[in-house]
Order: structure tokens, then C-alpha cells, then sequence
């Protein structure tokens, strides 16, 4: 009884001391689980990033949120020095390709796509900078990890390797993956192939031995770019999207890891295939132990997509005025699990609130002291950040400055946003109120003398300018007041 009692009593301990609390619901298992890393002083972490092409839309911001909050939580659980997160950069791509070939039809396409890339790549690093995250321990570039290097794997090296052990295949200048090499394929997506194959667009080949076969590596198009083949393939080529992630996570992580998180509709095929890759590759039953998905992102009600116009990026929201740590905010008041609904009332309200709770606390950046229990723990159970959230607001209710302040800085927010955000109405109201206030005032003089037709026209004028006008009854003295407000 002495021996089993200490047994009982050896439970887990986080780098702080505490018994080890954290639990994360897995994708794979469809379960929420204890979180126990491979190696606590070494806790690993990779994320899909974004393929730079274009200005990152809001959905993408939705993973580079979370899992930065993810990122602290485990730092504050483990130690700084002791987790590893990798979130990568796609940088080839058919759309860079495309984007490049359009913007800068005179370039040489390569010289095309580096414009595209470097800009775009610089322009995502700036907009998630406005959002409060911090950078990742490595953030590698898919082309750095193309060709064959001896000192870490590469998307060739990881291809030979498959073709090696007989899980892929050669065929008319492409490499295959062989999913029917694979008996456990579809676990993540929780699928089987005839489900898998009936509900996915299946590229029709004839050089393809089964229909879910997915590319690893492909021969470029005249002008495309291109890097010497694996294989024995004499025409150049370049890599399947799939294979890149795989590739970089097992050079920077190791062919095991702790943690792989992304959209929710990354889950079939991209990480799906991740698994299949990187599992055959290293003969391994796992890529990485927990899998974490984000929800779904629609605006106003409805999917964003162009054509119904009300596609949102990060840098078009931060133009308009809407401060980074707003956009932070808003994101985090929903469960990342669950779906959420971006709308110009929910911004509004985080911007009202954070405002309120910025002007009472006692900001702590560093989030180390001061942190309530009932908050940590509201994190440790899968990212419950609306719980969390619950808990600032009791803060807020008792005056407790200190605690609001310390868990705002854990959770990244320092108030600098908010503040430039404020110093920018500021200066555009006064610069403003020159133009506005005179009409304002000829419209309340137009509608005293019932001139409703110069009232509604001045009305119009101003709308016009970007001014929204609300008219209301003084109670005192039963006149008409009109105040203003620029129009976002």
C-alpha cells in the first residue's frame, strides 16, 4: 500500500512547480486530454502559416491569435527557454506564380515572384505586429527547404526517403504519395477513402495508381520555378504544397513532436497528407501528439468571400482605424473551437471595453505577477479564453487593477493601440470639427425655420464627407441637439 500511495502521489509538475493542469482537446483523438510533452524542457509547437501572396485576410489572423496565446500559456507553464515554436512561411505557390506574372509582367518570372514574396511576407510581418503577437522561435521559408542538404531534412530528401520505403511512387516526371500504402489514412478527418475521395476534388490522372494519390512533386512549366529533381528525374521540377510543412517541421522539431495547430479546413487533405508523410518517412505512429484546429471565420452572417464583397483583411481593418489590439480582442471573446462571426457591433463593443479596462489597470506587460489562479486556470482548460475573458471583467468589477493588469499583459495587450488610436480621433475630430460644426449649425438653423429641404441637403453634404449625425430632445430645454461622429 506504502509503494502504491507514492505512486499516486508522483503526479506531473509543470516548470513552475505546480501540478501539471494544462488540457487541449485533440483533433485526432476527439478528445480533451491532459497535455503531457515528449520532453518537458523542450515542449514543440508548429503552426501552419501563410502562403504570401496578397494582404493575409482576417480569417488568417484567427490562428496567428491563438496559438500566439497558446505560445505564452506554454511559456508561462514550461519556461521561456523551454518550448519551440515553428510557424512557417509558404513562399511557392501557383497564386505567388500568378500574382507575380500579373503585377510584373517585364520581370523575369523568378525576379517577379521575389518582389511578390519579400513585399507581402513584409507586409504580413507588420499587420500581425499591430495585433500584439509574438515572433516564432523559427520561421522558415518553404523554398529554404527544397533541395537536397545533408545537415537537415528537405522536401527532396523526404520524397526519396518515401519513394525508398515503397509509400510513393515515380510517374511521368512526378512523384505520388501512395495512400494506399497507408491503412490508417483518414484518421485525423475521420474519414474513409471512399468518403475522402467522394467529397474531394480528385485531380483525374492516368499516371496515378489510385484516386486519393496526392503530389509530392511535379515538373515546372516553362518559366515556372523550378529545382533539380528527386528521383532520377531529369526534368526540373518543384514541390506538392503537402510536403513542405512536413519538411520543415521534421528538420526544426524532429520526426515527433508535441503539438500541430491550424485552420479547421487545413484538416483534409493538408494535414491529413502532413501525417501520411511524415509517418511513413520516419516509421513513426505519430507526426505530432496533440492536433489543434481552429473554427470557421464569417462576416456579418455570412461566409466571407470577394464576390459577395465583404472579404476583410488585417491591414484593411488597421487603416480604418480599428486598433490592433481591438481586432486581438475581438477574436479572443469566442472559443477558438467554435466558429465566430465577425461584425462591425462586435468590434464596437471589444473597443468600448478594452478602452473601459485600460483606464483602471495597473498594466503589467511581462504577465508574471499578479495573475490570478481562476485565470491561468481558465486558459489551462483548452484555451477557454471567454472564461478568461469572464474573469477580466470581475477584476474590472472590483476596482482589482493589479490582477486586470497583469492578465491584459498576459494575454497581449499593452494599451499602445488603443492609445495611438485614440491620439488619431483626436487629431482627426479637431481637424475635422473646422468643416463640420459650421454646417452643423446652419442645418439646426435651416430645421428651426422649417427650411427641411436645406436640413436634409447639409444632411447629405456631410454624409458625404464621412460624418454620421444623431439628433436628439434636450430634456431641459426641449431643443434639438445634433452630435457627430466620423463615419468608419
Amino acid at each position: 500500500m506504502a509503494a502504491r500511495r507514492g505512486l499516486t502521489q508522483m503526479k506531473s509538475k509543470d516548470g513552475r512547480g505546480r501540478d501539471l493542469a494544462l488540457k487541449l482537446y485533440n483533433t485526432l483523438t476527439r478528445q480533451k486530454a491532459e497535455f503531457e510533452p515528449i520532453d518537458r524542457k523542450n515542449v514543440r509547437m508548429y503552426v501552419c502559416g501563410p502562403t504570401v501572396y496578397d494582404y493575409a485576410h482576417i480569417g488568417n489572423a484567427r490562428p496567428v491569435i491563438v496559438f500566439d496565446v497558446l505560445f505564452r500559456l506554454l511559456r508561462y507553464v514550461f519556461g521561456k527557454e523551454h518550448v519551440t515554436y515553428v510557424r512557417n512561411i509558404t513562399d511557392v505557390d501557383d497564386k505567388i506564380n500568378a500574382r507575380a506574372a500579373r503585377d510584373y509582367p517585364d520581370l523575369p518570372l523568378n525576379d517577379a515572384i521575389r518582389k511578390v514574396t519579400e513585399a507581402t511576407e513584409k507586409q504580413f510581418h507588420e499587420d500581425i505586429a499591430a495585433l500584439g503577437v509574438l515572433p516564432p522561435t523559427y520561421e522558415p521559408r518553404a523554398t529554404e527547404y527544397i533541395r537536397r542538404d545533408d545537415s537537415r531534412e528537405t522536401m527532396v530528401s523526404l520524397i526519396e526517403t518515401l519513394v525508398r520505403r515503397g509509400n510513393a511512387y515515380v510517374a511521368e516526371d512526378h512523384v505520388l504519395f501512395d495512400v494506399a500504402s497507408m491503412p490508417d489514412y483518414g484518421r485525423l478527418s475521420n474519414r474513409s477513402l471512399d468518403e475522402m475521395e467522394a467529397g474531394a476534388r480528385v485531380e483525374v490522372a492516368p499516371y496515378k495508381k489510385g484516386p486519393m494519390d496526392f503530389v509530392l512533386w511535379k515538373p515546372s512549366k516553362p518559366g515556372e520555378p523550378a529545382w533539380p529533381s528527386p528521383c532520377g528525374i531529369a526534368a526540373p521540377g518543384r514541390p506538392g504544397w503537402h510536403i513542405e510543412c512536413s519538411a520543415m517541421a521534421g528538420a526544426l522539431l524532429g520526426p515527433e513532436f508535441d503539438i500541430h495547430g491550424g485552420g479547421i479546413d487545413l484538416t483534409f487533405p493538408h494535414h491529413e497528407n502532413e501525417i501520411a508523410q511524415s509517418r511513413c518517412a520516419h516509421g513513426t505512429p505519430v507526426m505530432a501528439n496533440v492536433w489543434m484546429h481552429n473554427g470557421f471565420l464569417q462576416v456579418e452572417g455570412e461566409k466571407m468571400s470577394k464576390s459577395l464583397g465583404n472579404f476583410v483583411t488585417i491591414h484593411e481593418l488597421l487603416t480604418d482605424g480599428w486598433p490592433g489590439e481591438v481586432l486581438r480582442f475581438n477574436m479572443l471573446r469566442t472559443h477558438y473551437r467554435q466558429p465566430i462571426d465577425w461584425t462591425k457591433k462586435g468590434l464596437e463593443e471589444s473597443q468600448k471595453i478594452l478602452s473601459g479596462w485600460f483606464s483602471q489597470s495597473a498594466l503589467d506587460t511581462n504577465g508574471q505577477t499578479d495573475l490570478s489562479p481562476a485565470f491561468i486556470e481558465a486558459l489551462e482548460d483548452d484555451l477557454n479564453t471567454p472564461k478568461a475573458i469572464a474573469e477580466l471583467h470581475g477584476f474590472a468589477a472590483l476596482k482589482d487593477g493589479k490582477r486586470l493588469g497583469a492578465a491584459l499583459g498576459f494575454l497581449g495587450f499593452d494599451g499602445a493601440t488603443l492609445r495611438k488610436a485614440t491620439e488619431r480621433a483626436a487629431e482627426t475630430a479637431q481637424s475635422v470639427a473646422f468643416k463640420v460644426e459650421p454646417l452643423i449649425s446652419a442645418r439646426l438653423e435651416a430645421r428651426k425655420r422649417k427650411d427641411f429641404a436645406e436640413s436634409d441637403r447639409i444632411r447629405d453634404e456631410l454624409a458625404k464627407m464621412g460624418i454620421s449625425l444623431k439628433d436628439s430632445k434636450n430634456k431641459e430645454t426641449g431643443e434639438i441637439e445634433t452630435t457627430w461622429e466620423v463615419a468608419r
